[in-house]
């Protein structure tokens, strides 16, 4: 008992992956909820795989009513899946699927984690997941994360078998319960030993569950309530996890409020077996505080006498408890908040900027106010130490100063998993200190000094930027500190003809006054370019310039990257810029290497004007006007009320059929256009749901069927086809480099009168023929596909180009 007691404390006085948030106010409501949580000791940590993964009604039972400290660690960011609200894939998804595990974790009230491993896409066994993750990897992240967290019960998500459906789950219930032994071992990862000590929980429980058709709940299990209602929030559980999970929004998992009794249900994994309940022998009181009887004593004085018309009513007694625990077990961290709270103090320290270069000063306001009533008997004082500004807080006087921060140490705001490049499996992280954080601490940290009678609060909160929008009014972002000058290209990839140059575009943006320099490309062995350098001057901060050179493959050059140098004030940067910038997350700024794969194919076309109509959202048009093609993006409207027999072909983008509600309007319009002469290609879809039940001219049926080997064989069912043939012969090399997958949700039962193009399957699995389909209709052709072109032609794959023209091409 003495050593966990001893590891405990690590925890009271250091606080797990703390970073510096804004001020979040407290109502009369949530103090008294926090109040009650200061009885509460103990923590339970959640694992899984992804972004939603997570049970949001059992979190928010576990920290809201439990009051628990709660986690849940992700083994991934979510970057392999797909995107409903914009066409961000890769790295950029994982960013926006970061922020909105954040957001989930502010509404139900657990902390979030991560490990290093990326999410690749679909895994169909843990072996596979494990051998491309690098398996010693992210199991020493997980350990890690049980270390410094320090749980009392672990819980899983998935079972370890193929009933969790996907093999990053099976993947996340293996690892977690090797990490619950391997915390403990202090041979296991001892390199970790010098940031945390080894740590044992108590159990691991999987949390079963009866969805997808498939239940694993039994009568015999352990089972939980998480139902109940929350008066002094006025909403259950049910309905907090409908909130959380609705932030799931690039998912599409907006959720009804659940209401009344649910049941949760438990099995053992590991460790000290409980038999009624999960929490078996895990004391939860104060009783883990030595000499604890006065602490318990105030503490029951302060929630019995608590005035939720006058908080500050409690502020006294809250200061005393506050000495009593001094050096012992508690939470430190939400007694202070409380303690502010009750004051009703807030303070900010906010940028008069969005952005700033790299050492350059930062003007910043200093701001804060206290809503104590005017007897409040004891004095008020706030001090912010970088900037030496300190003032008394006078009831209800808000007070404001400006000065100016040196940040000639701080690098730029980038995520940190992001920072170098990384292979497919995992994120290349130096610090150990940073494995797990959900992000990077702010930019520049404002450090908050504030007196109340005799009492110090220090308070480290990030220097933020705010500005006021007309619609949605008082707009908080993060602070950004930039290189002096980005310079960003048009594209991912760029796919070059034969031996036709190209014209690339780069765009200039400086982050300071006067920045000038030069801008230098860089090009693989036997590529030219002209000119091959450019002379730049950036006259105000915020100032853009496009830039453009011609390139030109020569000979049998083979492809590589075009790398971008920037040369301001004797040093080189190598960084573009990207802004995510959606209203349900914070913006999100990244700067990616300035660089662009160049690859040369050998491309036939037969017609060039294409419409299309948006879907889920992806990137294939901006891909398919690079080569050439005239794309017209085709709204509902269009679609039903418009000549379409213009059009060279007509693409639906992916997922169309599944969140288009005005698709069967326009559907009758599309088969139309087939029947008249058209060629139609429909991308991918999921099975469920669909907005209208037969999406071609002839029955077939969407399964669940997919290819996840990036290189598993291809092979060419019906090589006279047109598709394989007009106007470029498709041949195995076309199928090789391409990346994460084959395709996905291939077709099933398809009518004789579609043919089947191409068989595939993944190792020691059966050959799937429905990943390519395609029928005469009329005088037309009707195409459908689950072949993932929505990541290959934005990745530049030459064969997956190469095909793609074929299947806009239809023999007249």
């Amino acid at each position: 008992m003495k050593f966990r007691l001893s590891t405990l404390f690590f925890i009271a006085v250091t606080p797990f992956f703390a970073t510096a948030q804004n001020m979040q106010q407290l109502n009369a409501a949530e103090i008294k909820q926090g109040l009650e949580a200061l009885n509460v000791t103990g923590s339970v940590l959640y694992i899984a795989a992804h972004p939603d993964d997570e049970n949001t009604r059992l979190l928010g039972y576990l920290a809201k009513e439990k009051k628990v400290r709660t986690g849940y660690l992700s083994l991934t960011r979510g970057d392999g899946g797909q995107n409903l609200i914009g066409n961000e894939q890769a790295e950029l998804l994982g960013l926006i699927r970061t922020q909105e595990l954040l957001a989930a974790r502010r509404t139900d009230g657990a902390e979030q984690f991560f490990t290093r491993a990326n999410d690749f896409g679909f895994s169909k066994n843990p072996e596979e997941s494990f051998k491309i993750w690098d398996k010693a990897k992210i199991l020493s992240d997980v350990v890690l994360v049980i270390r410094k967290f320090q749980p009392d019960v672990i819980i899983t998500r998935f079972p370890e078998d193929g009933r969790a459906g996907h093999g990053h789950h099976s993947g996340s219930a293996i690892l977690a319960r090797e990490a619950f032994v391997a915390a403990a071992d202090p041979k296991q990862f001892p390199e970790q030993l010098t940031l945390v000590k080894p740590w044992k929980a108590k159990r691991i429980v999987w949390n079963t569950f009866n969805f997808g058709g498939n239940n694993t709940t039994a009568d015999d299990q352990m089972k939980i309530d998480v139902g109940l209602y929350n008066p002094l929030l006025g909403k259950s559980y049910g309905e907090i996890a409908a909130e959380s999970r609705s932030n799931h929004r690039s998912q599409g998992f907006g959720a009804a409020r659940q209401r009344g009794t649910s049941i949760e249900y438990f099995t053992p994994v590991a460790g000290e077996k409980a038999t009624s309940d999960i929490f078996d022998g895990v004391d939860f009181s104060l009783n883990r505080i030595p000499d604890n009887a006065a602490i318990q004593q105030l503490l029951e004085e302060i929630n019995k006498n608590y005035d939720a018309a006058n908080p500050s009513r409690s502020i006294k007694s809250l200061i005393k408890l506050r000495q009593l625990v001094k050096g012992k077990v508690f939470k430190h961290e939400l007694l202070d908040d409380l303690i502010l709270a009750c004051a009703g103090i807030w303070f900010e320290s906010a940028a008069t900027n969005a952005s700033y270069a790299l050492a350059e000063p930062v003007s910043v306001k200093v701001q804060g106010i206290s809503r104590v009533p005017s007897d409040f008997p004891l004095s008020v004082s706030l001090e912010e130490k970088n900037t030496g500004i300190k003032f008394d807080l006078l009831p209800n006087k808000f007070v404001s100063r400006d000065k100016e921060i040196v940040n000639a140490n701080i690098g730029t705001t980038q995520a940190y998993w992001l920072e170098k490049k990384h292979p497919l499996g995992y994120f290349v992280v130096d610090s150990l200190s940073k494995i797990g954080m959900p992000e990077n601490g702010p930019a520049l940290t404002a450090i908050f000094r504030i007196k109340i009678g005799d009492e110090v609060i220090e308070k480290k909160r990030a220097v933020i930027y705010k500005y006021t929008d007309q619609v949605r009014g008082e707009v908080y972002q993060p602070l950004v500190i930039a290189p002096p000058v980005t310079a960003t290209l048009s594209e991912k990839a760029f796919i070059f003809n034969g031996n036709e140059p190209k014209i690339i575009t780069v765009l200039l943006k400086g982050f300071k006054d006067q920045a000038s320099g030069i801008l230098v490309p860089q090009l693989p062995t036997g590529w030219k370019v002209n000119p091959q350098k450019v002379d730049f001057n950036l006259i105000k901060k915020g100032d853009e310039q496009s830039l453009t050179f011609t390139i030109t493959p020569a000979g049998n050059t083979i492809g590589g990257s075009l790398l971008l140098n920037v040369t301001v004030d004797g040093k080189t940067y190598n960084k573009g810029l990207r802004v995510i910038n959606y209203e349900h997350i914070p913006v999100q700024t990244l700067f990616p290497y300035s660089e662009a794969r160049l690859d040369k194919v050998d491309l036939k076309f037969a017609g060039k004007r294409i419409g299309y109509i948006a879907g889920a959202g992806d990137l294939v048009p901006e891909s398919l006007k690079q080569i050439g093609y005239e794309v017209i993006n085709l709204t509902n409207d269009q679609v039903i009320n418009s000549d379409l027999s213009a059009f060279d072909a007509i693409v639906a983008g992916v997922r169309l059929y599944n969140v288009n509600d005005q698709i069967k309007s326009m559907q009758p319009k599309l088969m139309k256009y087939v029947e008249n002469g058209g060629n139609l290609l429909i991308q991918y879809n999921v099975n469920n749901p669909l907005k209208i039940d037969n999406i071609g001219p002839y029955p077939f049926r969407l399964s669940r069927d997919r290819v996840t080997e990036e290189d598993a064989n291809v092979r060419i069912l019906t090589p006279k086809n047109d598709i394989l043939n007009y106007p470029n012969k498709i041949t195995d090399k076309d199928f090789e480099g391409w990346i994460q997958e084959r395709g996905l949700y291939f077709v099933t039962d398809a009518d004789q009168k579609y043919t089947s193009v191409l068989s595939m399957n993944d190792t020691n699995e059966t050959a799937k023929t429905g990943s390519l389909i395609v029928a005469n209709y009329g005088k037309g052709r009707f195409v459908y596909t689950g072949i993932s072109f929505f990541r290959q032609l934005p990745a530049g794959v030459p064969g997956a180009y190469r095909l793609f023209v074929n299947l806009l091409s239809n023999k007249k």
